[in-house]
């Protein structure tokens, strides 16, 4: 006589395998001991500070003790350091282009692309020596824009190469060259470089990626920060994400609207008369149940806790909107990821327990 099936139970982890966290960077108007406030008054169980956040008053970095005592202090976890600004004016200053300017000191944009260039590879040195100290081995940044603004357009123009030059080759080889220190030192630590696929960056999707690891010799530290709110221009989430599904080391929750019959790129600088915009978590475009199930399905929690020695993985929270005050719109996706989406995981199927 075969045996019941129905002896046998579901069972399911006692935890989540996801706590709810915020990045930091769209709050760069707090201190670190103001950020860190608001995240555990909203519910956060932990944060990812901007490197802004973690500058002293003399402009240098503060000490990893200090940090660790304002994360202890707040009875936070330390998810991470949100540091896609300076790696993206790295990447970036060789174009001249002033929109790295907001990222460095005042004093430093007045310098020459190259000056620029060398005091954002010193600080992203820096910032890394700080993520090792304070056992932070996964640092979310995005690289800049290495194949230049011609092909940062992602338009078909047809003219990125001609007689006697290779948009796309020249990128490749400016890519590899002006990294290397930076992947070098960060293969050093045993850090993970987790570049966020992003529009103007030196990697816009997830082909993209893979080519940047391809030419890189498949280096290791070339890991994928998970965000699906850059994923409205024909690759979804599911598609980009299974791509780089082994390499995806740190992920932000995101959401958007596409308002029906506007262009999605148009010169319109204010945020509420564009076509596509960032919204609350809860009532955007995208099923985020969805995306932080396919999170789990490429392994980025277990991943995550390995590398870092924790019991869970954070789900960044970057939540902005064009209409709703930026700190209540962070506090509700905070909620909404905490309430919904950090659910217990089970580790067994639901056909396990069914039949006689």
């Amino acid at each position: 006589m075969r045996k019941l099936r129905s002896q046998r139970t579901i069972k399911f982890m006692a935890n989540p395998c996801f706590h709810s966290s915020i990045e930091g960077a769209q709050h760069g108007a707090k201190t670190l001991a103001q950020f860190l406030a608001y995240a555990k008054k909203s519910g956060a169980a932990g944060a990812q500070p901007s490197n802004f956040m973690l500058q002293n008053s003399k402009g240098g970095l503060m000490s990893a003790k200090e940090i660790k005592n304002a994360f202890a202090k707040a009875k936070l976890k330390l998810d991470g350091v949100s540091a896609h600004c300076p790696f993206w004016v790295h990447t970036t200053a060789w174009t001249g282009s002033p929109t790295i300017r907001p990222f460095v000191p005042a004093e430093v944009a007045k310098k020459s692309s190259a000056e620029i260039e060398k005091w954002a590879e010193d600080y992203c040195l820096r910032v890394m020596d700080l993520c090792a100290e304070l056992g932070v081995k996964i640092i979310p940044m995005f690289w800049g824009v290495a194949f230049g603004w011609e092909m940062a357009t992602g338009y078909p123009w047809g003219f990125w190469k001609g007689a006697d030059y290779d948009l796309l080759e020249e990128g490749k080889e400016r890519f590899v060259k002006k990294t290397k220190k930076l992947r070098d030192h960060a293969r050093k630590l045993g850090l993970y470089l987790a570049h966020e696929i992003h529009g103007g960056t030196a990697a816009m999707t997830a082909d993209d990626f893979n080519m940047l690891v391809e030419i890189c010799d498949g280096d290791k530290v070339l890991a994928v920060n998970a965000d699906p709110s850059h994923c409205w221009e024909g690759e979804d989430f599911e598609t980009r994400f299974r791509k780089v599904g082994s390499r995806v080391y740190a992920c932000h929750v995101k959401n958007f609207v596409i308002r029906r019959s506007m262009p999605v790129r148009m010169m319109k600088p204010d945020w509420p008369d564009r076509g596509m915009q960032f919204v609350d978590i809860p009532t955007g475009d995208l099923n985020m149940t969805r995306y932080a199930e396919l999170m789990i399905n490429i392994g980025y929690p277990q991943r995550y806790c390995q590398v870092m020695g924790t019991k869970t993985a954070p789900l960044v929270v970057e939540a902005e909107s064009a209409f709703r005050d930026l700190d209540a719109t962070s506090a509700n996706g905070i909620q909404y990821v905490r309430d919904h989406l950090c659910f217990p995981i089970a580790s067994g199927s639901f056909e396990d327990g069914m039949g006689a």
